[in-house]
C-alpha cells in the first residue's frame, strides 16, 4: 500500500567541526519520503520554489516517489542552516528563510486522498489537520511534531492529536506535553489526549513505543562515527511507515519490527550529510542490518 507523506521540502546548509556542505536535499517529508520509498510506493506533498535543482527532482523520482503533490512556486526554496558542536547532539540554527514554505496549503491531488498510510511530517499543526481533513477514511494516520508548536500552537496541536493512531515526539517534548519528568508516566497521559500509539525518540538511545500490546523498547543502530544527524527522526518514522504499507496483518503485529526498520533506515542516514548517504543505500544493506540488530538485542 502507498504511504503519503506531507512535511516541508528544504535546503539545508549544515556545519559540522569537520565539514561543513551548503544547500543539501533536506526538509522532514524529503528525509521521510526516501526513507519509506525502499519499501513501497510513496506519495511526497510539499512544495519548493523556482530555486529548487532539478537534480534533486530527479532524486526522488529516481527512488520511485510520486511528485504530483509537490508545488513548485515562483521564489525561494525554504532554506535552514545549522551548526552541530563537537557533540553531535547539540547544535543551533543559524539562518532560517521560509521563502514559498510561508504561504504553503497543502492541497491534496484526488489521487491521494485515499491513501490508507498517511505521515504528516513535522510542519505546522494547523497544516496537518488541512490535510487530514482532505483524506477519506486513511487505515494508518501517524504525526511528528516539535517544541516551536508546543510553544505557539499547543491548542491545534491537542486537536490533532485526537485524530491521530500514533503521535512521534522526542523525549523532552514528552516531557514539555505532558509536565512528567517520568518516561512511563508520560505515555499514559498521552494516550488519554487520543492516540493509539505513542512513540518517544530517544537519539542515540533508541525509541519507546506504547501501545495496546505494552511497550517495547527499539534500539538504535550502533555506529563508529556520525558525519551528520540531520534528519534521522525524519528517517526513522519514514522507514517504519514505509515497512508497515508493504506487511500483510494488523499494526499490533507489525509495529515493532517496523521500528527496528525504522531505526535502521536512520542510522544510514546519520553516516553522511543530508540525504547523501541515504540515497546510496540498497534493501539488501537494511536487511543486513536489521539481521545485526536482532543478533544484538535477542537474549
Amino acid at each position: 500500500m502507498s504511504v503519503l507523506i506531507v512535511g516541508t521540502t528544504a535546503l539545508d546548509s549544515i556545519k559540522t567541526p569537520k565539514a561543513e556542505n551548503p544547500r543539501l536535499l533536506g526538509g522532514s517529508a524529503s528525509h521521510a519520503a526516501v526513507a519509506a520509498s525502499f519499501f513501497g510506493p510513496v506519495k511526497l506533498v510539499g512544495v519548493v520554489g523556482d530555486d529548487f535543482p532539478r537534480g534533486y527532482l530527479r532524486l526522488y523520482r529516481g527512488h520511485g516517489i510520486d511528485l504530483e503533490g509537490l508545488q513548485i512556486l515562483p521564489g525561494r526554496t525554504f532554506h535552514w542552516s545549522g551548526e552541530y558542536e563537537a557533540n553531535m547532539n547539540r547544535r543551533r540554527t543559524l539562518l532560517t528563510e521560509l521563502g514559498v514554505f510561508e504561504t504553503f496549503t497543502p492541497t491534496l491531488p484526488n489521487s491521494h486522498q485515499k491513501s490508507p498510510f498517511v505521515l504528516l511530517a513535522n510542519i505546522a499543526p494547523s497544516l496537518q489537520q488541512h490535510v487530514l481533513n482532505q483524506m477519506a477514511r486513511p487505515k494508518f494516520v501517524i504525526a511528528d511534531t516539535m517544541d516551536l508548536w508546543l510553544n505557539i500552537a499547543l491548542a491545534e496541536l491537542l486537536k490533532l492529536i485526537r485524530r491521530l493512531d500514533a503521535l512521534v515526539l522526542n523525549d523532552s517534548e514528552a516531557q514539555q506535553l505532558t509536565k512528567e519528568d517520568n518516561l512511563f508516566i508520560a505515555l499514559g497521559k498521552i494516550h488519554k489526549l487520543g492516540p493509539k500509539y505513542v512513540i518517544i525518540k530517544q537519539g542515540s538511545h533508541g525509541s519507546v513505543l506504547s501501545s495496546p500490546r505494552g511497550v517495547f523498547l527499539c534500539p538504535a543502530y550502533p555506529l563508529r562515527q556520525v558525519v551528520d544527524p540531520t534528519g534521522a527522526g525524519d528517517s526513522f518514522v519514514g522507514g517504519l511507515m514505509g515497512y508497515l504499507a508493504s506487511t500483510k496483518g494488523s499494526i499490533d503485529d507489525n509495529i515493532r519490527r517496523a521500528m527496528i526498520y525504522g531505526s535502521v533506515v536512520a542510522s544510514f542516514c546519520c553516516e553522511g550529510f543530508g540525504l547523501q548517504q541515504t540515497t546510496r543505500t540498497t534493501r539488501a544493506g537494511i536487511e543486513r542490518r536489521v539481521r545485526e540488530l536482532e543478533k544484538l538485542t535477542r537474549f
